[in-house]
């Protein structure tokens, strides 16, 4: 295949670097941190910079032994720079997955041609969980850049043998685990597995695993922070992030995050959109993609994941973007096949519908709401979607995707990339704003009055870890006692005796609860 002139790999370069910045940088650091994910790892950065202690990850001021720690190295170091903000902490997530969709790119444009690197690469900055995921201030953009070069270097060296690739897995292997731990080895070890098992080249297979070389670089990247922090921690360490938050949670549903068999269904259908329609199409020609060894390569890394995760007893949606990756390689290559291009824009203005009628089925239901904080987050909720016209703004976006799927002589590759950008455009400088104010603007300015009234406030029956960020303080979580400011909820607040209301705002409460006031005859012993 004769390769295509220069000028246009630019300007595939130049849409995709727009592209990357409408899905990963475009108002980075105008919207609240996000609890529980974003506020822990956030708090957990911010707590590591004011004790110095750059080994063990503390949250609420305990152990947190969730996640390795290079993301929070990274965040530290984005906060050094720009300072303790929204912007900063999510930074580092931004340009890992940047580093994703260029991976993406260059693999694929090696492995195919330009047409099917540029769209791939579109496909997956443009979709619903990327393009959130991409820039939160947690882990995952930084282990699915990981998983990526791990994969890609691991395919690369089936097809040319050579042992650099390996060196490059066991690299990219080894950032994975110090971002996120085992998952980020055990993806690219099964899944190669089953591979070259198909391939039947499982020697060639087993003297990669065993390449004294990857082992040793692997070695020097990870074991110098979790040998420190079990000499740190000792077993506490062990019990809270291999067992507790690695193996219990393939077992058991941990922090009742649970679901079905059918769960990733429907996470799958919503979190690839607006590439949806390209995922039919992948299943319906099968035996032909298949033909190609990269394909089976792609589809048992999809398979896998989504399997896997659907058998373990934690279940959470950002997972399957585990396996995204390669569907939007194997998506880039069925887009041509489409009989009918308005299909390709038919999804995502179905979902800017349904996203319209929001506050239509707010009021519907609002009724049959008992909860006192659910009922204010609905309120709050209806009035700012009002005052933001976001009925009008969604449907403004359905329509403007549906003409596009009307105007004939425009290919389904410019309809894709067309209605994707609308798609992506109001997720992001709009539902995405839209639900941090709703769900996280009261707990800052909470914090905001603490900060600056110098209040040490105490958080009861709620998780808001984004209110430590914000107020940069440490504050305990248990029952208030007389005379002490609490940040709770509605719904808890009528249990609280005589309090005095200091901020209010969608169910979000920050109160103090008055002393009790001394008896005459006390006052008089005294």
């Amino acid at each position: 295949m004769s390769k295509q002139p220069d000028s246009h790999l630019r300007w595939d370069i130049l849409i995709l670097g727009i592209l990357c910045f409408i899905s990963f940088f475009a108002g980075l650091g105008s919207v609240p941190l996000f609890d529980v994910d974003e506020g822990a790892f956030s708090e957990a950065t911010r707590e590591m910079l004011a004790s110095g202690n750059y080994l063990t990850t503390y949250l609420y001021g305990k152990p947190r032994f969730d996640k390795p720690i290079l993301i929070y190295w990274l965040q530290a170091l984005s906060v050094t720079f720009f300072g303790l903000n929204e912007f900063a902490l999510r930074f580092p997530s931004a340009l890992a997955s940047t580093g994703w969709a260029a991976a993406v790119f260059l693999f694929t444009h090696r492995m195919f041609d330009r047409r099917t690197a540029f769209i791939s690469t579109a496909a997956m900055m443009l979709s619903l969980q990327v393009t959130i995921i991409g820039k939160a201030a947690i882990a995952d953009a930084l282990l699915n850049c990981m998983l990526a070069v791990s994969m890609f270097a691991v395919f690369l060296y089936y097809r040319e043998r050579k042992s650099a690739y390996v060196l490059l897995a066991f690299t990219a292997i080894g950032f994975g685990t110090l971002t996120k731990g085992p998952i980020a080895m055990l993806i690219p070890f099964a899944v190669s597995f089953i591979f070259f098992l198909f391939q039947r080249e499982l020697r060639v297979w087993i003297r990669a695993v065993l390449n004294p070389l990857g082992i040793t670089i692997f070695c020097v990247i990870v074991l110098p922070w979790y040998t420190l922090e079990y000499l740190d921690q000792g077993m506490a360490f062990v019990e809270g992030f291999f067992l507790k938050h690695n193996i219990n949670r393939l077992s058991t549903p941990l922090e009742k995050h649970g679901g079905s068999l059918w769960y990733y269904i429907p996470v799958l259908l919503l979190g690839i959109s607006p590439s949806t329609a390209l995922l039919f199409p992948i299943f319906s020609k099968i035996r032909a993609l298949t033909a190609n060894p990269l394909n089976t390569y792609l589809l048992i890394w999809f398979g896998f994941v989504f399997i896997f995760f659907s058998f373990s007893g934690t279940k959470l949606p950002h997972y399957v973007i585990y396996g995204y990756t390669p569907l939007f390689i194997l998506m880039a290559q069925v887009l041509h096949t489409l009989h009918r291009p308005f299909l390709i824009t038919l999804w995502p203005a179905g979902v800017l519908i349904l996203l319209a009628a929001v506050p239509a089925v707010i009021r519907h239901i609002s009724g049959n709401v008992t909860d006192p904080y659910i009922m204010a987050v609905l309120e709050g909720a209806t009035v700012l979607m009002e005052n933001s016209g976001h009925t009008a703004v969604l449907s403004l976006a359905a329509a403007a995707t549906i003409c596009i799927s009307l105007i004939p002589r425009l290919s389904v590759l410019k309809r894709f990339i067309a209605s994707g950008v609308i798609f992506c455009m109001t997720i992001n400088l709009h539902i995405m704003p839209l639900a941090g104010m709703i769900m996280q603007e009261p707990v800052k300015e909470a914090a905001l009055i603490a900060k600056a009234r110098g209040y040490k406030v105490v958080m009861w029956k709620i998780n808001n870890p984004s209110f430590l960020v914000y107020s940069e303080t440490l504050t305990e979580r248990r029952k208030p006692e007389p005379g002490e400011i609490v940040l709770t909820n509605a719904k808890y607040f009528k249990r609280l005796p005589d309090p005095v209301v200091l901020y209010e705002k969608n169910g979000i409460v920050l109160a103090e609860l008055r002393k009790p006031v001394e008896s005459n005859g006390a006052q008089r012993d005294q």
